[in-house]
């Protein structure tokens, strides 16, 4: 299996590594890269049980969103040196999304990734403050001088702000809690909407840091981005109706107890892999400007349909 810096050092040829060692092993050994210069970075904080959660809070997760920073900065010939710092930026403002995400004011939820989540572990006023650190922290890493140059490093924090955000993920995490108590089920497009927000908007973020970190337009990779980010999002919600809770390390079948309008409620099951698999197929064809030097961002959004967690 290869390590982390195999995905990252690809340079010339980032699909290559992936069609050689196999996309699950690209993915973790990027996730290990990722998790390892974030852990170097906390070393660096106070030892407190804040410190203590944040850590928490990041560990053992997939890695998707940094895979694309690292896969997207590969493609575009970016020092992995550089495009670490944004790819560790994205898995902590994850993180801190899925802190206050299982928060009892919002999902109250008790497991995550196959452990306790943060409020459980410790208590709600640790989980609100560890996942403000890792907010703040996302925008120190986004903004590190490691990732290049000023104006590419403000560029990169403005935007991460803006997809973090009321414009972004906030706005559709608002939706989504204000959808549990409507009195008339969401529609597709509706959803389409919302999850553009909550799940969508870290992914397209993700997906254009390397244009960004080479001063290139991002704008080919938006396509790619709107499709891979609702394949995942349906994906989830086929999960949450026919998914392992033990392997999926959380909670399961929570929407169809609520009665919430998903993906799976208005397509069916099979309606919802279908569309899911023609949005992969759409994330794909949309890199066909960029040839096999994209493999490793095709392979991702095909995982994104056929992962069990």
């Amino acid at each position: 299996m290869p390590d982390r810096a195999a995905v990252a050092t690809a340079g010339s040829e980032p699909g290559a590594a992936v069609m050689t060692a196999g996309f699950g092993a690209c993915l973790a050994a990027a996730a290990r890269r990722i998790d390892a210069h974030l852990g170097e970075v906390l070393r660096g904080f106070p030892d407190h049980t804040v410190t203590q959660a944040m850590i928490h809070a990041i560990r053992g997760g997939k890695g998707l969103r940094g895979f694309l920073v690292l896969e997207s900065a590969a493609l575009h010939d970016v020092a992995p040196g550089r495009a670490i710092w944004p790819a560790a930026a994205i898995e902590a403002m994850h993180g801190y999304s899925l802190v206050h995400d299982d928060l009892p004011c919002m999902d109250d939820d008790h497991l995550r990734r196959g452990e306790p989540t943060v409020h459980v572990k410790w208590d709600e006023a640790t989980a609100v403050l560890a996942g403000d650190a890792l907010q703040a922290l996302a925008f120190e890493l986004a903004a590190h001088p490691g990732a290049g140059p000023g104006g590419i490093r403000a560029e990169l924090a403005l935007s991460l702000a803006r997809a973090g955000g009321a414009g972004g993920m906030v706005m559709g995490q608002a939706l989504d809690i204000a959808a549990e108590t409507a009195e008339v089920p969401l529609t597709l497009a509706q959803i389409t909407a919302l999850q553009a927000g909550k799940t969508g908007a870290l992914i397209d973020w993700a997906a254009c840091a390397g244009a960004r970190l080479a001063g290139a337009d991002p704008g080919p990779f938006h396509a790619y981005a709107a499709a891979l980010g609702l394949a995942f999002q349906i994906a989830d919600d086929i999960l949450d109706v026919e998914g392992d809770a033990d392997r999926a390390g959380k909670s399961l079948r929570k929407d169809m107890r609520a009665g919430k309008a998903t993906f799976v409620s208005l397509l069916g099951l099979a309606g919802a892999r279908a569309r899911a698999a023609e949005l992969a197929g759409e994330a794909c064809e949309a890199l066909a400007p960029f040839g096999a030097r994209a493999d490793g961002l095709r392979a991702a959004a095909r995982f994104a349909i056929s992962r069990d967690n």
